[in-house]
């Protein structure tokens, strides 16, 4: 029986997911990665994420299983939440390590801290290239010129951030199309209806990060569903 929250996405959610997919294939040509491709996975875990936490812990396994082919994925996992806690975790190569990871967050109140993912995102790539940046949130409380800045400083070392955004707050909304133009990335909405979508568009952001367009276009043509219209975007690849 298929899960409902498995279901297609409505027209409107439909038109996000093709932005996101012609963003994502605009973007200038990316060589496979040497080794491991790198993905900062960061994710808010204010309060407010609470209900759909366990959904992304779900989601994150696609990541691994379709990079394995490609020589696999390192996964860094960052978070923020309550007054001013920030962790980022080691860098793992095992779904299930990330999985444990995710499995031991507990959501708590507090406000955003996406101007620290960025920085960390920038440090981090200074010491070993980073592939990709992965966004994950549904609200913004920051100095959103303060955020663009650091995202164009970003999008200078050549890190993509691929920003999902859960729900529809417009301020937040804004900033992370921003983040994600500033970046050379690319910015999704979804909610809780359309995680058969978002399974499909994080696995095809991890296969960018660790294979580059070529993987990404064998990827799409393969996979089908929102893979095979992120082919169709990229042509030829």
């Amino acid at each position: 029986m298929t899960d409902p929250r498995d279901k297609l996405p409505s027209t409107a959610k439909q038109a996000d997911v093709n932005a996101f997919l012609a963003e994502v294939a605009a973007m200038p040509a990316v060589a496979a990665a040497a080794g491991r491709g790198r993905l900062i996975f960061a994710l808010d875990a204010t309060a407010s994420r609470e209900p759909t936490w366990g959904q992304a812990c779900r989601i994150q396994n696609e990541m691994f299983v379709e990079t394995a082919a490609l020589g696999g994925l390192e996964i860094q996992l960052v978070h923020y939440y309550g007054f001013g806690a920030f962790e980022a975790s080691s860098w793992f190569t095992r779904s299930d390590d990330l999985l444990g990871a995710m499995g031991a967050v507990q959501c708590m109140g507090g406000q955003t801290q996406i101007a620290r993912v960025l920085d960390h995102a920038r440090a981090e790539t200074a010491r070993r290239k980073v592939n990709a940046l992965v966004f994950v949130g549904d609200c913004m409380e920051e100095d959103v010129d303060a955020l663009c800045h650091k995202a164009g400083q970003l999008g200078l070392l050549g890190v993509p951030a691929f920003v999902f955004h859960e729900g529809k707050d417009q301020t937040a909304e804004r900033a992370f199309r921003q983040i994600a133009k500033l970046t050379n990335g690319a910015y999704c909405r979804f909610d809780q209806n359309s995680a058969h979508q978002l399974r499909e568009l994080l696995a095809a952001v991890a296969v960018f990060a660790a294979g580059g367009r070529k993987a990404l276009a064998d990827f799409g043509r393969a996979r089908g569903g929102a893979a095979l219209l992120l082919t169709q975007q990229l042509g030829k690849g």
